[in-house]
């Protein structure tokens, strides 16, 4: 089991923007080898993959999302990021990070393997 922990969730007006983080801290983990994912779960609804980068940086995005949010990864961190702009109240979720079962770009939940603890989002019409 891969340690993860995201940061940078919070309250946010709708238009706004936040920045999630997620470090994978621990040893054993060789970060720069898989993909990482960011999956959102609404109150009510599934899990939802919204975005996706593989170990060569290759992404993938939800349509929900696409042109508004941007992943990318800092392998020397050992982070992966996700900003978000233009955010809509429909954005509100419990937003997690989610480590890949091999460096492919991932588009499934079931690509991933390792799954942090979440991070809040809301967004306020």
């Amino acid at each position: 089991q891969v340690q993860l922990v995201e940061s940078g969730g919070g309250l946010v007006q709708a238009g706004g923007s936040l920045r999630l983080s997620c470090a994978a801290p621990g040893r054993t983990f060789t970060f720069s080898n898989y993909a990482m994912g960011w999956i959102r779960q609404a109150p009510g609804k599934e899990r939802d993959l919204i975005a996706a980068i593989s170990r060569w940086s290759v992404t993938y995005y939800a349509d929900s999302v696409k042109g508004r949010f941007t992943i990318s990864r800092d392998n020397a961190k050992k982070t992966v990021y996700l900003q978000m702009n233009s955010l809509k109240p429909e954005d509100t979720a419990a937003y997690y990070c989610a480590a890949g079962r091999s460096g492919y770009t991932a588009n499934a939940l079931g690509d991933f393997a390792s799954w942090g603890q979440g991070t809040q989002v809301t967004v306020s019409s």
